[in-house]
C-alpha cells in the first residue's frame, strides 16, 4: 500500500467515526503533550504569517492528522 492509498483509507475511516470514537482514538494514540504542542505550534506559525482565520483554526487538526498518518505508517512497516 502506498502512502497516498493509506491516507485515503485513513480519511474514509476517520470520516465515518463518531466524535466519541475520534476522542477515544486520540486518547489511545496521541499523548496529551503532543496535542498541546500542535495547538501552540500552529498558533505561533499562524501568527508569524498571514494565515486566514479559517485556516488558522484548522492548523492543529491538520498537524494532528499528519501525525496520526505517520504513526499508522510506522505501525504498518514490516519489522526487520
Amino acid at each position: 500500500m502506498t502512502f497516498e492509498e493509506m491516507a485515503w483509507e485513513f480519511a474514509e475511516v476517520f470520516d465515518e467515526l463518531e466524535i466519541s470514537e475520534i476522542n477515544e482514538m486520540l486518547a489511545r494514540n496521541v499523548p496529551f503533550e503532543k496535542l498541546e504542542f500542535f495547538s501552540q505550534y500552529a498558533e505561533g506559525f499562524a501568527s508569524e504569517g498571514e494565515v486566514d482565520p479559517k485556516t488558522r483554526a484548522r492548523l492543529p487538526n491538520l498537524m494532528l492528522i499528519g501525525y496520526l498518518l505517520r504513526v499508522l505508517e510506522e505501525r504498518l512497516l514490516p519489522k526487520s
